[in-house]
């Protein structure tokens, strides 16, 4: 089932995870602003609704705290984007949005899943860690940054056969 679909699992008590819509995108991109120094324009979000992509929406109640954007390709889930409301990190929702796209990763059959880490995003990396991801390389200034460019880390997690 496609994340755009209205795939629903409740988790947690109040933690909703369904497929983000595009009536979500306003609240998407506001989010969005407020995580990233580098915000996704709501044209990239736009593109990435279609079949080989995956959007995931954590939701309490009606309001939408984070969301996540993985591409299919081949036997590979790439992991593009996560990101959840400054208030509300460090309360799960990004561990079960992860988990989540994970496990539906696993459902259609993909291999692994491969993701890029800001080297200094040290909650990110630390929480792809404990959840089983491994560093397999590295991408040199893969990101931009106030002096100019920054290195990702690759992680990858493997599915069992």
């Amino acid at each position: 089932m496609r994340g755009s679909e209205t795939y629903q699992q409740v988790l947690d008590g109040d933690l909703l995870i369904r497929g983000l819509s595009t009536d979500d995108l306003p609240r998407a991109l506001s989010i969005e602003r407020q995580g990233h120094s580098y915000p996704w324009t709501e044209a990239l979000f736009r593109d990435c609704f279609r079949a080989n992509y995956r959007l995931w929406a954590a939701c309490h109640g009606d309001l939408l705290v984070g969301y996540a954007v993985v591409a299919y390709m081949f036997d590979e889930a790439h992991l593009l984007n996560l990101c959840v409301d400054p208030r509300w990190q460090g309360q799960g929702a990004g561990r079960r949005l992860l988990r989540h796209l994970l496990s539906e990763a696993a459902r259609e059959q993909m291999v692994q899943t491969i993701l890029e880490v800001r080297l200094s995003n040290d909650t990110a990396y630390r929480l792809y860690s404990v959840e089983g991801f491994e560093e397999i390389g590295r991408r040199p200034e893969f990101y931009p940054n106030g002096d100019g460019r920054e290195d990702a880390r690759v992680m990858a997690l493997q599915f069992p056969a």
